[in-house]
């Protein structure tokens, strides 16, 4: 049976019947306590995409236009939510007989999903508004579904028109949607009713025909440093790790993505800088809209997979890619494909519904409790994460800013008048020697646009209890980032091949599937070292901040340098623009810019083991 078969076998259950001796396992009690009628109504406010504004509209699409995908996201009761929350601290505390105990997707169902009723009344409504229903999930959260544009209209009693965003074509719905009335408390929004997705934050230094492109030299003859994979196990203090035996062996670490790949890609960059064949393995989201090869979403998938599998050089790296990588990443989830997932895409909050970033958080928290650690970068335009969408004003990125995710930023390498490099290179094309300092990565001045590490408040989630510290903003926001690794594709960026050529890149794009590498590392230690029987981790956030304040050796402290940038509200073209100036220094501790700082990852190891054993 191939995995898409499985899939759809395991749902089978939980879309018909269950057998009578399961059923008595479910403790959920059933909430569509009434007869579902289409003429009783409730609105689910928070569902309609910031973008959909009535200057963008185009009008209304046409009735046969299909939305392949949608995702009905359903809500846990309040009580569950409490017993989750109380879970996921549980979790994380070595006292507790909890600790780093994870559960299955089904076991998750159980606890904190719908109940199988509510699952099955809500998959048969779907059916006669004529929806095709793919899957409800494995830990019942969700129901993927799709339909054209009448049916959905009908059923969710809205509109999709057409809009143009600055030129960029989109469809999305004009109005609230609702459902039964019946149907309010379990359903918590709808996500797939616009096609708006993610961007990707990978930056280039050198495009495709520039005739200075760099060869795969890395301290090439014109002085410049490009970073190879042995370049950042020294400066990162990985090596020793790897002369240890933890090299990722073991270990499985998602990737996701919304492109198809090329193989050959991912093959050139390991052969050229001696890592070992390994292939990632590719899975397609069942039911979804196939992307094909998106030119905008290649090279990003081709950086996330080749850094992740040069820092965890010899875990299996698992490709999962949906039209929208927010479905693959919910995939990945409900599948429990591997412990460490990496996302280097996102939304400024303010471009995010309300719906959508609670429902990115719900998926968040069952990753966590499935022991599953989220990376995901904090974007690319420094405390002014809209400003792609001509908004000033300070914005961080989502998912970064969940609580459940760890937020990673950018650095830039300063070396100042030290020699912290070779002349020459070595068989690998390494020639860095040794740490090298860093401060805040910003490069817009040099690029002539925001282009500097994410970070700031959260509009949308509190601050955790363990996001404390010195440096720590005394409100009751989240911050981002968490942590940093080197971002700058201008001052030593990373080599990645791509589109079967060679080019640097930079970015928070890269931070974060580098230290999703660098949890498959720790993983397999903690494995290795007998603290846990099998890897996971769940949210590192808690023990990331506590380590910060009680072992100064497993963070690089990064205080100088800003994430400044300068943000027009409407394009250039036009006239009567405002701009204005925002960001965050870096300072002694923790900091809207840099985090934490980087890591020594030898160091983390080191720490993460001294405290990691299960009562």
């Amino acid at each position: 049976m191939n995995s898409t078969d499985l899939y759809h076998a395991r749902l089978a259950g939980l879309v018909f019947l269950l057998c009578g001796s399961a059923a008595a396992t479910w403790a959920q009690p059933t909430r569509i306590m009434s007869r579902i009628d289409n003429s009783r109504r409730t609105t689910l406010s928070g569902n309609v995409h910031p973008q959909a504004r009535p200057e963008f509209d185009q009008g209304r699409v046409s009735p046969d236009v299909t939305l392949e995908y949608l995702t009905l996201a359903l809500e846990p009761s309040a009580a569950q939510e409490a017993e989750l929350d109380r879970l996921l601290a549980e979790q994380q505390n070595p006292s507790s007989s909890s600790f780093h105990r994870w559960l299955t997707p089904e076991e998750y169902a159980d606890r904190f999903g719908a109940s199988v009723e509510d699952a099955n009344s809500t998959v048969a409504w779907l059916r006669t508004q004529g929806l095709i229903v793919h899957a409800v999930s494995r830990g019942r959260t969700w129901i993927a579904f799709g339909g054209t544009a009448a049916q959905l209209e009908a059923a969710f009693q809205t509109e999709l028109h057409r809009y143009s965003v600055y030129g960029e074509p989109h469809i999305a719905n004009a109005t609230e949607p609702s459902v039964p009335a019946a149907l309010r408390e379990v359903v918590r929004g709808i996500q797939g009713l616009n096609d708006f997705r993610p961007k990707p934050a990978a930056r280039t230094l050198r495009s495709p025909g520039t005739s200075e492109r760099p060869k795969p030299a890395y301290t090439s003859g014109s002085g410049k440093h490009y970073l190879s994979p042995n370049d950042f196990s020294t400066i990162y203090n990985v090596t020793p790790l790897f002369n240890a035996g933890i090299d990722g062996t073991g270990q499985r670490l998602v990737v996701a993505g919304q492109t198809r790949i090329n193989l050959s890609d991912i093959q050139k960059f390991r052969s050229q800088f001696g890592l070992a064949a390994q292939d990632p393995e590719v899975v397609f989201v069942p039911g979804s809209r196939d992307p094909g090869i998106s030119a905008d979403d290649l090279p990003e998938a081709d950086l996330d997979l080749e850094w992740s599998g040069a820092v965890a050089r010899n875990a299996t790296i698992v490709y999962v890619y949906a039209w929208d990588v927010m479905t693959a990443v919910q995939y990945a989830i409900d599948q429990n494909l591997a412990p460490v997932i990496s996302t280097s895409y996102g939304y400024c909050e303010p471009a995010a519904s309300s719906s959508y970033a609670d429902t990115l958080r719900a998926w968040a928290k069952q990753a966590n409790a499935q022991g599953i650690t989220w990376f995901s970068a904090s974007g690319d335009s420094g405390a002014a994460d809209c400003a792609s969408l001509r908004q000033t004003g300070l914005a961080v990125d989502v998912p970064s800013s969940i609580p459940e995710v760890t937020g990673v930023g950018g650095t830039t390498f300063q070396e100042g008048t030290g020699q912290y490099w070779s002349g020459t290179n070595d068989a690998t094309f390494a020639s860095a020697l040794a740490y090298i300092p860093e401060t805040t990565w910003n490069d817009s001045a040099l690029d002539g646009t925001p282009s500097s590490t994410g970070g700031g408040a959260s509009i949308y989630f509190a601050k955790p209890d363990w996001q404390a510290g010195l440096g720590v903003p005394d409100d009751d926001a989240r911050h981002v980032p968490d942590v940093a690794l080197s971002a700058s594709a201008d001052h030593d960026g990373y080599v990645v091949v791509t589109s079967d050529a060679t080019y640097v890149y930079g970015g928070t794009s890269v931070p974060a599937p580098a230290f999703a590498g660098i949890a498959a590392l720790l993983n397999q230690s903690v494995v290795q070292s007998g603290a846990q029987t099998s890897a996971g981790l769940g949210n590192m956030n808690p023990k990331l901040y506590s380590l910060a304040q009680t072992d100064a050796g497993v963070f690089h402290d990064i205080t100088t340098g800003d994430n400044i940038v300068t943000v027009v509200s409407c394009p250039r073209r036009f006239r009567n623009c405002s701009s204005s100036a925002v960001g965050f220094s870096a300072t002694v501790g923790y900091d809207q810019a840099t985090g934490l700082g980087s890591v020594d990852v030898g160091a983390l190891v080191t720490a993460w083991n001294n405290g990691s054993s299960a009562p």
